[in-house]
């Protein structure tokens, strides 16, 4: 058996917010129907931040720019120009799960075989200046708006991956961002400015971070995306960015991974989608966020995604609106923002991850994952010591048969771990 050990004195700090996603409550505001809705659950989740990108594939959801200005030729400083109910519909009921919105401003990727919307805007100003007039309308109140102090404000979505995503060049894109977050910044001194939610080009993001210090253009946050198996490979991807960023001189803008899932370019598809839906995808979730918390190259995580349909959402239903086994680890994690401190682990066992801290009474809360990016692994004995005696303990398992259900309270702190599986641990 192998022990797991943790110094609750060695207190570093507040846990970043890691258990953001993409997609918003599926919800009717002012309709009190708990069948019909997962508000509940999802503020249970206590989801810090929604990206909306993409939400645009429901007929739920507006926030594409397309759809909020749906005539390019029309005037930008017009409030009727302007579409603004299915949006706003959006941003409010994520307001009421208690989460703040993370609001991309662009198009949806296109997998169609014509592109309509992301082709470059033939009027970067213009586009910039519909961009300022959305967020007058959120944050200012313009046009019948809200004052809503929504801090993030993201340029696009992975211009680096080819005409679903950016039909442009590389150099019409620098200028693209350059001219929209310049227009942004002078009107708009407190607001965070970033992206572009990169794919995986370095080489893009160098020349990129170039002409943005030449034009003296802002990037408070920088966004990427990655889709591994391995947690490791998350942390691999956000110290190389954060080198990159430091090298070309932003380095105190924010590293955000606004994406993220399990998903395996050497396995079958079928393999992935179940992986995903499922305890894997799950225990996967867990384990990388248990892996940033303590990975200084890293401030938030997304979660791609809980759009209602979408084949990548392993966390609600899309026929019931139940949770999933994806839930678990993001209820989970948020129960962390109730402690005061993070507590690393002082030693490592292979394929377990951690994620422990202390409340204001130094009593402990601690989520051990076994993940093993491949499958058919041995159950693991391990123990846990928080170096106090005397303590009892709540345990509560997610596997492939309990969905984070209470098992036993109990002051042995010995277990049986099965791969794929993730113990939370709370000190009552």
């Amino acid at each position: 058996m192998e022990t797991l050990s943790f110094n609750l004195s060695n207190k570093r700090g507040a846990f970043k917010p890691l258990n953001a996603a993409c997609g918003a409550p599926w919800h009717k505001r002012g309709v009190v129907n708990p069948n019909r809705s997962n508000l509940r659950h999802y503020k249970e989740a206590r989801i810090p931040y929604c990206r909306n990108h993409d939400q645009g594939f429901s007929v739920h959801y507006g926030h594409d720019i397309s759809k909020i200005f749906r005539y390019f030729d029309a005037d930008a400083y017009d409030p009727d120009s302007y579409d603004f109910a299915c949006t706003d519909d959006t941003v409010l009921k994520t307001l009421e799960a208690g989460t703040e919105m993370f609001y991309r401003l662009g198009e949806c990727i296109e997998h169609e075989i014509k592109k309509h919307f992301t082709v470059p805007p033939k009027d970067f100003k213009k586009w910039a200046v519909i961009c300022e007039h959305i967020i007058r309308h959120y944050n200012e109140g313009w046009a019948d708006g809200f004052k809503l102090n929504i801090k993030y404000w993201e340029i696009w979505n992975e211009p680096d991956l080819g005409d679903m995503t950016w039909g442009g060049t590389k150099e019409q894109f620098f200028e693209f961002y350059i001219t929209v977050a310049k227009h942004l910044r002078e009107c708009f001194p407190n607001i965070k400015i970033g992206g572009p939610s990169l794919a995986w080009d370095r080489d893009f993001l160098r020349e990129l971070l170039d002409e943005a210090k030449k034009a003296d253009a802002p990037l408070d946050f920088f966004t990427w995306h990655v889709y591994p198996t391995s947690p490791e490979v998350v942390v691999r991807w956000a110290d190389e960015f954060k080198e990159i960023l430091t090298e070309k001189g932003f380095g105190n803008a924010e590293s955000m991974l606004t994406e993220f899932n399990f998903r395996s370019d050497d396995k079958r598809f079928d393999y992935c989608q179940n992986a995903r839906l499922g305890i894997k995808g799950a225990a996967f979730l867990m384990a990388t966020m248990s892996l940033c918390q303590k990975a200084s190259s890293i401030d938030m995580l997304f979660y791609y995604c809980l759009l209602p349909s979408s084949n990548w959402n392993g966390v609600f239903d899309y026929h019931t609106y139940a949770p999933k086994k994806s839930y678990y680890p993001l209820k989970w994690y948020g129960m962390f923002y109730d402690m005061d401190a993070y507590i690393p682990c002082e030693n490592e066992i292979e394929n377990i991850y951690t994620l422990c801290g202390v409340d204001k009474d130094n009593k402990a809360l601690c989520v051990v994952t076994y993940y093993p990016e491949y499958d058919g692994n041995p159950e693991k004995e391990i123990s846990l010591d928080f170096g106090k005696e005397g303590s009892k303990y709540e345990i509560y398992l997610l596997d492939g048969t309990k969905d984070g259900e209470y098992i036993k309270t109990t002051d042995d702190l010995s277990f049986v771990i099965r791969e794929n599986s993730c113990i939370l641990i709370k000190e009552v």
